[in-house]
């Protein structure tokens, strides 16, 4: 489990459940349930980290709960 802050929510547009990760730019994943794209996007954070340290990018630590207005 990542200890980054994911935000799942429902689109209507995609019909899908969208798990997203704000410290990680361009991180989001989708699924049928909450529990399909949290599944989804834990694998897609593995990715983005092995893919941010293979080109060099700066990796953000995890911040914990963001606090959004």
């Amino acid at each position: 489990m990542s200890k980054y802050e994911i935000i799942i929510y429902w689109s209507k547009e995609d019909d899908a459940f969208i798990a997203h990760v704000p410290e990680l730019k361009g991180c989001i994943a989708h699924g049928d349930t909450p529990d399909e794209a949290l599944k989804e996007v834990n694998i897609m954070i593995e990715e983005w980290l092995a893919l941010a340290k293979e080109e060099g990018w700066e990796i953000p630590e995890p911040k914990g709960r963001l606090m959004f207005a």
